[in-house]
């Protein structure tokens, strides 16, 4: 386990799937993810098996270290160990907060971003975000410093119209230098 002062990152177990597959289908959290349908226990068991057995995906529970309560589940997707870049995923499903104000999230997303950079050696920790979700983009620009990298237009189609999508990212050199 990755240890903070508030959470832990422990590796994901076919034992959290439900948990994961109810978070994962939070009407309010759903649209906010690529994978916009309703997911079933088939489709997390799948995602499980391949996320699992790859070298380039690494997905983890986030803990309270309180209770050792699972409370959400962040990630970095799609490793290229050429360009050392990783989609970066992250959310609270606990009382479906999404992003919380207690302090949880921050300290979570801070073992992943060290984590990323320290151990993984990425240079560069990045992710998707859709305009309207104005919480997560806030959170990563002004608690970690992202920045925006560029638009895709109208990359979302949610409530019949569509939105476009912002890449953000983060450097190593920003990170640990800034």
């Amino acid at each position: 386990m990755i240890i903070g002062s508030k959470t832990g990152l422990r590796a994901v177990e076919r034992e959290d799937l439900v948990l994961l597959r109810d978070w994962r289908n939070i009407p309010s959290f759903r649209r906010n993810f690529r994978e916009h349908r309703e997911l079933s226990m088939f489709n997390q068991e799948g995602w499980y098996n391949r996320t699992m057995s790859s070298q380039n995906d690494y997905m983890f529970i986030i803990e309270s270290l309180v209770d050792s309560a699972p409370i959400g589940a962040c990630g970095l997707l799609y490793i290229s160990w050429i360009t050392r870049s990783a989609d970066f995923s992250f959310y609270i499903g606990d009382g479906e907060k999404y992003i919380d104000n207690e302090g949880l999230a921050k300290d979570a997303a801070q073992l992943l971003i060290d984590y990323g950079f320290k151990n993984l050696n990425l240079n560069k920790i990045w992710m998707e975000l859709y305009e309207f979700d104005e919480k997560k983009i806030k959170f990563f620009t002004e608690e970690f410093g992202f920045k925006k990298d560029g638009i895709l237009r109208e990359n979302c189609y949610e409530d019949g119209r569509y939105y476009n999508s912002f890449i953000i990212s983060l450097l190593r050199n920003e990170y640990l230098n800034g």
